[in-house]
């Protein structure tokens, strides 16, 4: 599930079994460092259309959810180098953000709310030692656990929001598939190949711009509009992520060539 993305031991937070466990800053983003894409929520799109490619991922388009392109080849992230460090000044998605913690719908059949929050039993920055507890000695959330919180449930609000927006692309037949290409030279008797990505899609502009007046209002008033072009606007950042993986690629092979087609 992409919800538990990175997670190697997620289990729910318990205020019994977690009483003592605290939390110590670990200056690395080393659990992102194998991942080529994340899910992104609208809410996000504005600023992360400066940095990353934002595409709609899935089988179909009526399943298809959008996600920032972190990378060309499976399990590598182009924006996480090989020390755990994030691009400097490159956006860094939410989903990355709310590590190690995540909301997590409850099984059919249990009682209370429809979530709960789990945490990585084998994140490296928990312990019983250094660091901030998550609980105060009268079984009470710190101020570090209600921000963590707060975090998660502003996540899983726009992740509604943006399961609308979906909904709104996919009802007006906004989507259209599009793959993303790598074209490798041949080297050291090689044959030259391509890497493709497949299962990808963008909003069609003409079909955007064909919409009666009636759903442009709407789409107007609720900021589908804002979402739509900033994530349009991204796809330009296809040359700066062919350009991380040539720096990348730098001492073995030569610059790939890249398209959208």
């Amino acid at each position: 599930m992409a919800e538990v993305l990175f997670y190697e031991r997620p289990v729910p937070l318990n205020r019994n079994e977690h009483k003592d466990l605290r939390l110590k800053g670990v200056a690395n983003v080393k659990f992102a460092r194998n991942v080529h894409s994340v899910p992104l929520t609208g809410a996000e799109f504005a600023i992360a259309a400066r940095d990353l490619l934002i595409v709609f991922a899935g089988v179909t388009a009526a399943d298809a959810g959008p996600i920032a392109l972190l990378g060309l080849r499976q399990n590598e992230n182009l924006y996480v180098d090989a020390d755990g460090q994030w691009a400097q000044n490159a956006y860094v998605p939410a989903f990355v953000r709310r590590y190690p913690f995540v909301l997590a719908e409850k099984p059919a059949g249990q009682e209370g709310d429809d979530f709960t929050v789990f945490l990585d039993e084998r994140y490296e920055g928990f312990n019983t030692v250094e660091g901030e507890r998550l609980f105060k000695e009268d079984g009470t959330d710190t101020e570090l656990l209600t921000n963590a919180v707060n975090f998660l449930g502003e996540f899983q609000q726009n992740v509604t929001r943006t399961r609308w927006f979906m909904d709104q692309l996919v009802k007006h037949d906004l989507l259209e598939p599009r793959n993303v290409r790598l074209e490798k030279p041949a080297m050291d008797g090689q044959e030259a190949r391509s890497i493709n990505l497949n299962g990808l899609f963008v909003v069609n502009e003409e079909k955007l711009r064909a919409l009666d007046d009636k759903t442009c209002h709407e789409f107007a008033r609720e900021g589908v509009f804002g979402w739509v072009y900033a994530h349009l606007l991204s796809l330009a950042n296809i040359d700066r992520l062919s350009a991380r993986l040539s720096q990348r690629e730098q001492a073995e092979t030569p610059a790939a060539g890249l398209s959208i087609n």
